[in-house]
């Protein structure tokens, strides 16, 4: 059985990343309907989404528990913390800065990936993947609005915010991408997602933010963020590092800003200005650059 999803996965897996992109665009729309503070809603996701992962883990895989390296276990903890300083730089980056300067620095973990898959692990990246991710990047950069008054019009403090969560989210793929190369996908998930609890754990006992008291109303979109972007999003991100390179997740991931308009048109109403448009096409133009031309790169590697 477990050869079978393995095959499957390892068969789909660029469309079941691109479905995760689908899923993951979705938080903002959760976020802007969410009153409670970035460190409880953090706190609650991950408190929700550690127990899918938990449970079978703990039940059918201790002994794989016994078989980690420490070495691979120092370096889930690590992405787990950069898990959480990419959640909560990011929330608190919306809250203090404008959306087109924040969508602008988060956006750029591609370019984090990039460097440390080149400098750091010394793979090769071909110079046209690396003009579609550019291509992307810029699309993004039109759909944000990149112009000189709205980015001026950014608080400092939470342009910075936004900047330290792309790279936050950058180094969690790259450490990502090579720990699964040791650790079966439910197992890091579990391990990756539970160390990310215990930093929001203790970032609320540091702030004394209150774990009860919200609405019941919070409490139902928090288990909708769960649902579609913990588990439906960054768990399978990360179960797809085993058979992907974290900078092609990354480089899709950077479409979510497409995807987060046709949604904000579906279930908001908001209609996509013309530049918005123009956005989205350039987007789409690098993705497609940049996944023909791996896909030809992985061909000659066979």
């Amino acid at each position: 059985m477990e050869t079978e999803k393995k095959g499957f996965v390892a068969r789909y897996v660029k469309v079941i990343v691109v479905l995760a992109v689908v899923a993951g665009s979705s938080s903002g729309i959760f976020g802007s309907v969410i009153e409670a503070p970035s460190m409880a809603i953090g706190f609650w996701r991950l408190t929700m989404g550690v127990p899918f992962f938990a449970v079978p883990v703990l039940c059918k895989q201790r002994h794989v528990l016994k078989e980690i390296r420490g070495k691979d276990y120092i370096w889930t903890f690590i992405a787990g913390v950069f898990l959480f300083s990419h959640f909560f730089s990011w929330f608190n980056a919306v809250k203090m800065t404008n959306i087109a300067s924040a969508v602008v620095l988060a956006a750029l973990h591609p370019l984090v990936v990039l460097v440390i898959t080149t400098f750091v692990f010394h793979r090769k990246v071909g110079r046209r993947p690396i003009m579609g991710i550019i291509l992307a990047l810029l699309g993004g950069a039109v759909i944000a609005g990149l112009d000189y008054q709205q980015l001026a019009a950014g608080n400092f403090t939470g342009d910075v915010l936004a900047f330290l969560a792309g790279l936050f989210m950058g180094l969690y793929f790259a450490i990502g991408n090579e720990v699964r190369k040791n650790v079966p996908g439910s197992v890091y998930v579990f391990l990756v997602f539970l160390s990310c609890w215990i930093c929001f754990a203790v970032g609320m006992l540091v702030t004394k933010t209150p774990v009860f008291g919200y609405s019941s109303t919070d409490y139902l979109y928090i288990i909708g963020l769960t649902l579609v972007c913990q588990i439906g999003a960054h768990a399978v991100f990360n179960l797809c590092f085993g058979y992907v390179d974290s900078l092609y997740v990354s480089a899709w991931e950077s479409g979510e800003s497409v995807f987060a308009i046709v949604m904000g048109v579906l279930f908001l109403g908001q209609v996509p200005t013309s530049y918005e448009l123009v956005g989205c096409a350039v987007v789409v133009a690098g993705l497609l650059y940049y996944n023909y031309y791996t896909g030809i790169a992985e061909k000659e590697r066979l």
